[in-house]
């Protein structure tokens, strides 16, 4: 229950949504203020806050506070039997608390002024709930709870993406008794703005978890056409948005030729998805959203060493990022149009594949040379960037799991940036520590131009001269190439891809970063004129 609503002592019934299922609580008259009843198995996640002395006790969020009343003080008698220190992060689950719930899982979330870290460019109060809240409920799971009610601590939104993003877990292919069971989170709660919070952060989470569904699955189930049928199931049926799949005929019109050199190697056809969001003005340019659509990488004729080419299923990263990004900026009615552009296709070895040496032609008449097939990524957004510059839209960020070398750089902690425009970054730096998956700039200087500048065969090489240092920053150079316009941003989350231990509320696999980031950053532009 919120800190602002009063508590009622008399019966009455209290509605909790979650994904738009009801569930039905009874609210019956007790000495103690409110108390619950209820004949179901349930769970429930209370948070507290660490002690402001050395040796004192927990401080309890207004809903535990409540819930603690409600109950005779049985939670703070508990934690005080429970006795060692909690710490931040971290819970203990008690039971026989309240009739209502089965379990109560109580979390430590941190010291509660905790705010901003400028160090850190974070809010480490947002961080801390989500994390909280996240180990809370895969401890509940793992006990068997398959309904658990979650104190907003403070911050809705950021309890239910943490919640929602700790509970996806890809496992449908395995045998039903495999799987991981089903939890369905609701907010405790009765105030409408941290019910409209929590629905928000329940969005941006689902809408990571769609492009981490897309990432993890196995390149023979998301190939480019499969790729484009998942994308019209879930985006072409929301309102004011279309999706239009293009296949190699089209690309072939348009002289999308550095694009279709990279698919020629494979069997499976090229696809190119176009997808539309109008949610402004009629006459407001939209803003361009491209991201690399690699379904399979395996380094093409440069091929990749076989360990770990099992997860370049995921090297169409950026193309996820752009569709869950959509999908939650549609699902928020954010008042922005938007056009997505999405090359796919695999990189393959075969008789047909682009070879090292070879010069292709992009669309805007650049000639390429070349020298590693295994930088592809680059070859196909750099058609795409040319096509979203046709219709002039107001900035374009592209997204690409491009390069190794921003992995070596700035590990699994944040996106790797470049741009020129410093409005769009401030925009975006302040959307990643919200969210709290950062971004971090990186240079765009002549001197990685100078780099790839120097091919003996074509006008750019798709490789710096010394590809062993700035690799990311070569990158950045070359798509550069194919934009006109400042106001772009390009984004390298190689490095990102992959949750290794670097993001506590988010299991194993691929992380679908940074959908939540670039969620926001269009919020943030949606309420900024440019």
């Amino acid at each position: 229950m919120s800190a602002s609503m009063s508590l009622p002592r008399l019966s009455m019934l209290r509605k909790v949504y979650q994904h738009g299922r009801k569930h039905s609580l009874c609210i019956s008259k007790g000495l103690g203020g409110m108390r619950l009843a209820s004949t179901e198995s349930k769970g429930l996640v209370l948070g507290v806050y660490e002690p402001q002395e050395e040796g004192g006790s927990f401080i309890l969020t207004p809903t535990a506070k409540t819930f603690d009343e409600t109950t005779g003080e049985k939670l703070t008698s508990q934690l005080k039997i429970a006795g060692r220190k909690l710490k931040c992060g971290k819970s203990r689950v008690f039971y026989g608390l309240d009739n209502a719930f089965t379990s109560v899982a109580v979390a430590n979330l941190g010291k509660q002024d905790a705010g901003f870290d400028t160090a850190e460019q974070l809010d480490q109060a947002k961080e801390n709930i989500r994390t909280a809240v996240a180990g809370s409920l895969m401890q509940l799971r793992e006990y068997g709870e398959s309904e658990v009610s979650v104190d907003p601590c403070g911050d809705a939104e950021a309890a239910a993406e943490g919640g929602s993003l700790s509970l996806y877990y890809y496992d449908e292919l395995r045998a039903e008794k495999s799987r991981k069971p089903k939890v369905d989170i609701t907010c405790f709660s009765q105030d409408s703005k941290e019910l409209s919070d929590w629905t928000k952060g329940i969005t941006l989470a689902e809408s990571q978890n769609f492009a981490r569904f897309l990432k993890d699955s196995p390149s023979n189930h998301m190939t480019p056409s499969k790729f484009g049928e998942h994308v019209q199931n879930a985006l072409a049926s929301l309102p004011n948005c279309q999706v239009t799949v293009r296949h190699k005929s089209w690309a072939e019109s348009m002289k999308m030729m550095s694009f279709l050199s990279v698919a020629k190697g494979s069997a499976e056809p090229p696809v190119f998805l176009e997808i539309d969001y109008k949610g402004g003005k009629e006459n407001d340019a939209p803003i361009a959203l491209v991201g690399k659509g690699v379904t399979f990488d395996s380094g093409g004729i440069s091929l990749k060493p076989g360990s770990d080419m099992d997860k370049m299923r995921a090297d169409m990263g950026g193309a996820a990022c752009v569709v869950g990004a959509i999908q939650g900026a549609v699902k928020l009615a954010l008042p922005i149009n938007i056009k997505g552009f999405i090359p796919l296709c695999e990189n393959m070895p075969s008789s047909t594949a682009l070879k090292p040496g070879d010069v292709v032609t992009a669309m805007n008449g650049k000639t390429i040379q070349v020298d590693n097939t295994d930088a592809e990524g680059r070859l196909i957004l750099a058609d795409a960037l040319c096509y979203a510059e046709t219709f002039n839209p107001t900035f374009i960020v592209d997204l690409a799991t491009l390069t190794g070398a921003v992995m070596v750089a700035l590990g699994g902690a944040a996106t790797g940036g470049y741009t020129k425009s410093q409005v769009l970054w401030d925009l975006l730096s302040e959307a990643g520590s919200v969210t709290g998956d950062r971004v971090w700039r990186l240079p765009l200087f002549k001197h990685y131009t100078k780099q790839i500048s120097d091919a003996p065969l074509a006008d750019i090489n798709n490789v710096g001269k010394n590809p062993r240092y700035g690799g990311s920053c070569t990158a950045a150079a070359f798509l550069q190439e194919f934009v006109t316009t400042e106001k772009w941003i390009h984004l390298d989350i190689a490095g990102v891809m992959e949750n290794k231990n670097d993001v506590a509320y988010m299991s194993s696999g691929m992380t679908g970063r940074p959908t939540r980031t670039l969620i926001k950053f269009l919020e943030n532009v949606s309420k900024t004129k440019l």
